[in-house]
């Protein structure tokens, strides 16, 4: 834990990202002249798992599962000099349960750049695919897109956001990418990341856990074998989702399928006490209860979980300081 400890950066500190910087400018000559000498290019590629395990155990309030999910999959695949298949994880649960939280930390702790990194791509239907009378040409530029930068770097995160809301047929071109074939379309793609996030599966995954909690059952008990095929269902039941008649579910290609639970008040109440932590602000009792007064959780009768999670935790600690 020591390792882990010292690997482990504050998100958001500026000091902790200019730490990553100066640890890897060292290394930049000679990294970017194995960039130059093939396509198995791994110039931005700087993980820090130590770090990641971390920063998920300190700041990812109430998510046993995701955090052994995406630990044990990461140390697998990157230790891994020559794996089968590219890492394809989809992340599943209620909004402000911390999805969008851990690609963000997957992106700093993998590169050099973090998000702003060339070898982090970010879709979102909103912004790159708005109009479904668009689908051809989104599914030639994107099939495009991906192809080109595997070929420019084989080391590449791809994160799709907001899957419940990509045109329906668009993730059928991302199919040959994520299997164990040697080469796509002449390009080596073996050693890429694909995340996707979606809401879908949501409520299926907050019925569970609101029926273990009125059994008395630890929220720790509850395991993957009882989320995974209500989520998959879910999936595959939704017309809208995007993965819908794309294959990519039916031919088993997502290598996790990883479960975010509803967050309940002393989860809040966490994720107030680090956004504080993050301003540089002691704790302050006031603004936190007034933060946990002003969210509304459900079902109505229980009060149990939050209805936005820890989404709108900023905003408000602003209004209340």
């Amino acid at each position: 834990m020591a390792a882990a400890t010292r690997g482990c950066r504050p998100w958001g500190s500026l000091l902790g990202l200019l730490g990553l910087v100066s640890t890897a400018a060292a290394a930049w000559d000679l990294a970017s002249l194995r960039c130059n000498l093939g396509a198995f290019c791994e110039c931005d590629f700087r993980p820090d798992l130590p770090g990641l395990e971390c920063d998920l155990a300190q700041h990812l309030a109430g998510q046993h599962l995701a955090k052994a999910l995406v630990v044990k999959a990461l140390k697998a695949f990157v230790r891994d000099p020559a794996p089968t298949k590219p890492l394809v994880l989809s992340l599943h649960g209620w909004t402000g349960t911390g999805k969008s939280y851990v690609s963000s930390l997957l992106a700093h702790y993998l590169f050099q750049g973090g998000l702003r990194s060339p070898r982090v791509h970010h879709f979102s239907p909103v912004l790159h695919f708005p109009h479904p009378s668009h689908i051809e040409r989104y599914k030639k530029d994107l099939k495009s897109w991906v192809q080109g930068n595997l070929t420019a770097c084989g080391r590449s995160l791809f994160l799709f956001d907001e899957m419940d809301k990509m045109p329906p047929g668009l993730m059928e071109v991302l199919r040959p990418f994520l299997g164990s074939s040697w080469v796509v379309y002449g390009t080596n793609y073996r050693k890429a990341i694909f995340i996707f996030i979606s809401n879908t599966g949501g409520e299926q995954i907050n019925q569970v856990a609101l029926e273990a909690w009125r059994s008395r059952r630890d929220r720790e008990e509850i395991l993957l074998q009882e989320l995974e095929p209500v989520i998959s269902r879910a999936v595959l039941d939704n017309p809208h989702h995007g993965f819908s008649n794309s294959g990519i579910m039916e031919e088993r290609l997502l290598d996790a399928v990883v479960p975010f639970l509803p967050l309940q008040r002393h989860h809040v109440r966490h994720c107030v006490l680090n956004e504080l932590a993050q301003l540089g602000l002691e704790p302050r009792d006031e603004v936190v209860q007034a933060v946990l007064d002003s969210t509304t959780f459900f079902p109505e009768d229980e009060q149990l979980f939050s209805s936005n999670g820890c989404k709108t935790v900023a905003s408000r600690i602003a209004f209340f300081l």
